[in-house]
């Protein structure tokens, strides 16, 4: 039986995200992955198509209203009824309940007490979900109760049967741990390694693309053996992490792009987002080898280090032999009466799964059978030839629906079959969007996605505590609401930096240098680019943040270089070299209180998937319980830039885990812009 976490109700409202639809959808990240910051009408509202071209409607989100909607709900997924179950009294000496109302139902069965004519018991059911149930009897017969409803299965099996109940006061229960032997991604710390940018292990590969505007858009030298390097120094390890996210391994063109609109700079695939030859055992060479790639695998799963490749199917570059070979395969760039370029003729999102993003990357068509079956098969073959554990997947709106059900339903047949235990293989998407609703349509753990990045948590998120636009209890009801959102088995990945956004850090500093829909980061990519921050107060912010993010469900994202506040503003500057000399002392200090916090995560089951309980809120500061079976801790954050008494942790003695220092409940003092996580002494 699952283990049974039961909802305490919470003393704020939920709120409800009045947002528009995102600046782009998941087609921001294109136009970034492109390398070129949007033209001036990004954000303008309207720009004569009723929009401004990307998607937005013209209209910048207003971040949403707080509305009342009492205690946070609990998804019906994990609704419980307390259900009795009888069987009439005869000649045997002992009663089970048997049935699919548990994952070891069949096996494992309910001890049913005889009293008077009847044995009896109380069951966990799930809400409003027929059930099927059998009796074992004596420890070896299996019976029904022909006074009972009964239904036949597809194998002429005939058990009884409890319609769909909808009790009027369900528990909540959240989904327990896989079996024993299969990972839970719901304990993943992802690392996107931005491999061009991250370490040089090997200058023998390093590549130069002729032509491109600047040394900045051009390949910096980081390869897989650079990478594989700090995996093995414990890099990751020592940091808390357990998973990389690695950029596109497919080999790219090594021609030169370039931008669209008023973008004139060109620029090379260092990327990965313009793939040439999609054979898996001839990989980016600008990164390596197969070789190289296959050591780096193996070396992170000897570290206990999941991998997911980036894995880009919208569209390859316009060099690329199966675009020759296949024409039908691709959509059109001409369409008979417009010129289907997205942004141009062509809409973001009503001709989304058909336009090309630009001029030289031909979008695939995924209603043409053999092309989708094609790129799925391909798919399936970077993962079984690399033997890796998931897929980041790009853009994922501007697929067609079939193939991502295809490659889900192909990944359970053709790699989770085959193993033993069989493991959760997680997929895991882009939609750049701010809107839930958009988010959620492609997260079902059973037919799409695992989960996605969620962004309109990130938006809560640098709002209150990075920016201080928002009072913390704004923060508090979103992620009452957020929780469960997306369904009872999704795992997100929750964020604050990511590759296609101005650096989190200049939206920490005292005057932030953008604000939460990034409209100025891509401004200042070229020129006036942003020093590395030296006010401890913008660390001390962003530290903020991830004692937020790290004791939240989820499986929580951190780009490359966040960890240290590495500076850049928008793409393509925020694609910096990661720096491993020269850090400063607010960077060092930044980067061992994120791996305290993630080594707290470690340790803590209540903080990865604990039900939160507020204790307290204000406009600043923010004590919040996690509890899960046979663990409980507490969290005080103060977003505000001066000491702060927070009251409502619980009388007692505490051990306050990121200072190694002691503390008494009731209430506790919180410097400014610090995080304190206690447990009970």
């Amino acid at each position: 039986m699952q283990t049974k976490l039961t909802r305490v109700k919470r003393q704020l409202s939920a709120i409800a995200l009045s947002i528009a639809a995102s600046a782009c959808g998941s087609d921001a990240s294109r136009v970034v992955d492109l390398g070129q910051p949007p033209d001036a009408s990004f954000f303008n509202p309207g720009n004569g198509s009723g929009g401004d071209g990307y998607g937005s409607g013209g209209q910048k989100p207003d971040g949403g209203a707080l509305v009342d909607s009492g205690p946070p709900p609990c998804p019906e997924e994990w609704k419980i009824c307390s259900e009795p179950f009888t069987y009439p009294v005869g000649s045997e000496t002992s009663v089970e309940l048997r049935g699919d109302f548990k994952s070891d139902g069949w096996t494992s069965g309910v001890a049913m007490t005889k009293a008077g004519s009847k044995w009896t018991t109380n069951v966990n059911i799930p809400y409003n979900k027929k059930v099927q149930y059998k009796f074992f009897t004596n420890g070896t017969t299996w019976t029904i109760d022909p006074a009972q409803p009964t239904i036949t299965d597809a194998t002429n099996n005939t058990n009884n049967v409890r319609d769909p109940v909808k009790c009027a006061a369900p528990t909540c229960e959240e989904p327990g741990a896989p079996a024993a032997g299969v990972y839970d991604w719901r304990d993943a710390v992802i690392y996107f390694v931005f491999v061009d940018r991250f370490n040089d292990g090997n200058s023998a590969n390093n590549c130069n693309v002729s032509g491109v505007s600047s040394a900045f858009v051009n390949y910096a030298g980081g390869d897989w053996a650079g990478l594989k390097k700090k995996i093995d120094d414990s890099y990751f390890s020592d940091l808390g992490v357990n998973t990389l996210w690695i950029t596109v391994p497919a080999d790219n063109t090594d021609e030169k792009g370039k931008g669209v609109g008023q973008d004139s700079s060109y620029y090379s695939a260092f990327h990965g987002y313009w793939p040439k030859n999609l054979d898996p055992k001839n990989p980016e060479s600008c990164f390596g080898t197969a070789a190289d790639l296959k050591a780096l695998v193996a070396s992170a799963h000897s570290k206990n280090i999941k991998v997911l490749f980036d894995y880009a199917m919208v569209h390859l570059h316009k060099s690329a032999p199966v675009y020759s070979q296949n024409p039908t395969w691709f959509w059109s760039q001409y369409d008979g009466t417009r010129n289907c370029i997205c942004g141009q003729d062509c809409d973001w999102n009503a001709d989304g799964k058909r336009c090309w993003f630009t001029d030289y990357l031909p979008h695939w068509n995924y209603t043409n059978a053999s092309a989708r079956a094609y790129s799925v098969q391909n798919a399936i073959d970077w993962v079984t030839e690399y033997g890796i554990d998931g897929l980041r997947l790009d853009a994922i709106k501007h697929v067609d629906d079939q193939w991502l059900t295809d490659l889900r339903g192909k990944l359970t047949s053709d790699v989770v079959a085959k193993q033993t235990p069989q493991q959760r293989f997680y997929l895991v998407g882009e939609t750049f969007s701010y809107t839930q609703s958009d988010i959620k349509y492609y997260v079902d753990p059973a037919a799409k996605l695992d989960g996605q990045f969620d962004f309109p948590e990130r938006l809560s998120l640098v709002k209150s505590v990075l920016m201080r636009k928002s009072d913390m209890s704004e923060l508090a009801n979103f992620l009452d609401q957020n929780d469960g959102a997306y369904g009872a088995n999704a795992v997100m990945s929750p964020f604050v930096g990511n590759h296609d956004l101005g650096r989190v850090i200049h939206m920490a500093e005292d005057a932030s240098l953008w604000d939460e829909w990034s409209n100025n980061d891509k401004a200042r990519a070229w020129s006036n680019q942003p020093a590395q921050p030296t006010a401890v107060s913008a660390y001390e912010r962003l530290a903020n943040a991830y004692a937020i993010l790290f004791t939240n469900r989820g499986a929580p994202l951190l780009y490359y270089g966040d960890e240290v506040g590495l500076a850049g503003a928008g793409d393509p500057d925020n694609r910096r070299m990661m720096p491993w000399s020269g850090l400063s002392t607010n960077q060092t200090t930044l980067r061992d209180r994120v791996s305290a916090l993630l080594k707290i995560r470690a340790a803590h089951p209540a903080t990865r998937r604990g039900m939160r309980t507020t204790l307290s809120v204000t406009s600043a500061t923010w004590l919040y319980k996690l509890s899960a079976t046979g663990d409980e801790l507490y969290v005080a954050i103060n977003r505000g830039d001066a000491a702060a008494t927070v009251a409502g942790l619980p009388n007692g003695n505490y051990a306050e885990l990121l200072t190694n220092t002691t503390a008494t409940g009731g209430s506790v003092a919180v410097p400014a812009r610090q995080a304190r996580v206690f447990v009970a002494k």
